[in-house]
């Protein structure tokens, strides 16, 4: 079969690889479509996957054509989409319930191989099956909504909060979209990309902005969210905290990003500042917001291109354009 493969830092090629084998426990899935994301660009990078070469693609949805020989929960035919996270179940913060913080931490896409491909495979636990209305294309945007949804488990908002968003990409709008159904009172996004600012607004942001300077909240906002993992943008955001409020960590930085904090101003002004990782008890219940309409997929998705254009894809991605590109293989 075809596969996207990144067989070296910097360096990603589309190649004939052997088909996937289930095992007891598992099932083959035809993939339907597969999101590139920052991760992707981080593994390009030399960073997340423990080795090289690796099958991109940990946000994808398609159709079972094989299931291993113990499994009875779907049948060939069911269309899926796939939690790309895989624990070990018996570590320390496993058994006390942050699975996602595992020991022995693996994912779809990142420690073994992926969606960016025709054929995946996935632990039948894993898998959720999709409604009759959720178009499979579409639905590789649940593991990505259900990173959004963590991050708000994360963040306990109240009812009536201030919120600013840094980056309005796709995980941004997916902190927007959330934030508006979660009862905040205004959602600000700040972000340098005057297209991606115009689909925020497209979507019913209260502001958007090129910088926090130019809105009008100078006692600060209660919840600050970064979703760009740009030094930059997150200096700027732990500074934009109102007393009381929580910065979030959301988007993934660099190893080597490093900011400054005011140990005294946290103190003073009792702010916290905390960070959500990946997927956590959260899948299905991003894919029962997604079947209900809390995203519109016209609107994420920018670009859907052929699996052989998966590195062209990449360096789109890398440059900023667009908002979520999936490929179809």
């Amino acid at each position: 079969m075809k596969a996207a493969v990144i067989e070296s830092v910097g360096r990603a090629v589309v190649s004939e690889i052997p088909d996937p084998v289930p095992g007891p426990r598992e099932v083959v899935v035809e993939v339907a479509a597969c999101g590139l994301c920052g991760t992707d660009l981080h593994i390009l990078q030399g960073e997340f996957a423990p080795k090289l070469p690796i099958v991109p693609g940990h946000e994808f949805a398609g159709e079972v054509v094989g299931v291993g020989t113990r499994v009875t929960e779907l049948a060939v035919g069911d269309r899926v989409a796939v939690d790309p996270s895989l624990h070990c179940h018996e570590c320390r913060y496993c058994r006390t319930g942050h699975n996602n913080l595992c020991e022995r931490w693996a994912a779809i896409g990142v420690t073994t191989a992926g969606g960016a491909a025709r054929y995946a495979t996935a632990p039948v636990a894993n898998c959720v099956k999709l409604p009759e209305h959720v178009a499979t294309q579409d639905a590789a945007l649940i593991e990505p909504l259900s990173c959004a949804v963590r991050g708000y488990d994360v963040l306990r908002t109240r009812l009536g909060a201030h919120v600013l968003v840094y980056g309005s990409g796709t995980m941004g709008l997916m902190m927007l979209e959330l934030a508006k159904r979660t009862g905040a009172a205004s959602v600000d996004v700040v972000d340098v990309n005057p297209e991606r600012l115009a689909t925020a607004r497209q979507l019913g942001v209260s502001a958007a902005a090129t910088g926090a300077d130019e809105l009008d909240r100078p006692q600060g906002w209660d919840v600050v969210i970064d979703a760009t993992g740009n030094a930059a943008a997150i200096q700027d955001g732990l500074d934009r905290v109102a007393k009381a409020g929580t910065f979030l960590q959301f988007g993934v930085a660099d190893y080597a990003t490093r900011v400054t904090v005011d140990p005294y101003r946290i103190y003073n002004q009792e702010i916290t500042i905390t960070g959500s990782m990946a997927v956590l008890h959260s899948f299905e219940r991003a894919a029962e917001l997604f079947a209900a309409g809390v995203i519109d997929p016209s609107v994420l998705i920018s670009d859907r291109v052929p699996l052989t254009s998966y590195p062209e894809a990449l360096e789109r991605f890398a440059s900023g354009a667009g908002r979520k590109i999936v490929v179809v293989p």
